[in-house]
């Protein structure tokens, strides 16, 4: 079986996989970490590299932009239909940003484990503590999940990727950074904790985590003999 990795320059390339990885259990990915950390380019290249892992696809309440598709980019919900799946605690994790509602629900994540499909969620540190605490209930879920934060080595660093990305005023970047001091102090609360460098080396450092957590016993079919 064949994997895809990142070389120097950046690209996508194809690497050996152990054989017997794909009968292990399928895994719920979760990468989380501060505005400006990566892990929205890291979960793209992870999709990449992994041909049999999928991401999550969020319920919305807002409206659809122009491209977008339902049930592919996301799902859009009508606010009716999304407070009666709240109500009914379909959603796994569920947020409100700027008037709309955003949320995870739990049989989509479910169904695609039981596919044998590895899932693939990016979310903020609040939404990866909310997912904890609900998949402490669940014992599907709480067998596949495996945490990640993501984070640069220093507060320093995280400023000069926010200034290099031009998007935002100095006011607005103190006040991220402010913000992703508090959400950095919640690492201890993940399974791992990844500092960042370059592009190809999170992913590589990720595809690892990925081949270790497949191997654990709990996980693995007994060899035959």
């Amino acid at each position: 079986m064949k994997n895809r990795s990142q070389n120097s320059e950046g690209r996508i390339q194809k690497t050996e996989t152990a054989p017997d990885v794909k009968k292990s259990a399928p895994l719920l990915i979760l990468i989380s970490a501060p505005s400006g950390g990566g892990k929205t380019t890291l979960c793209e290249h992870l999709l990449q590299a992994r041909p049999n892992m999928t991401r999550a696809i969020t319920c919305t309440t807002r409206e659809p932009r122009k491209g977008e598709r339902d049930g592919i980019d996301y799902h859009f919900f009508s606010a009716a239909e999304f407070l009666k799946r709240l109500q009914a605690g379909n959603f796994l994790e569920h947020a409100t940003v700027y008037g709309n509602s955003y949320g995870i629900l739990k049989s989509e994540l479910l169904a695609k484990l039981r596919e044998g499909k590895d899932v693939l969620l990016n979310v903020d540190v609040q939404g990866a503590a909310t997912i904890r605490e609900q998949a402490a209930t669940e014992p599907e879920l709480q067998r596949a999940l495996v945490t990640v934060f993501l984070t640069p080595a220093s507060l320093e660093t995280l400023a000069e990727r926010l200034k290099k990305r031009g998007a935002d005023a100095e006011a607005v970047i103190q006040k991220r950074l402010a913000v992703a001091k508090q959400e950095i102090g919640q690492w201890k609360n993940f399974n791992y904790l990844l500092l960042s460098t370059t592009k190809a080396e999170d992913l590589r450092r990720m595809l690892e985590i990925i081949a270790a957590e497949k191997m654990r016993v709990a996980r693995s079919q007994a060899p035959e003999f």
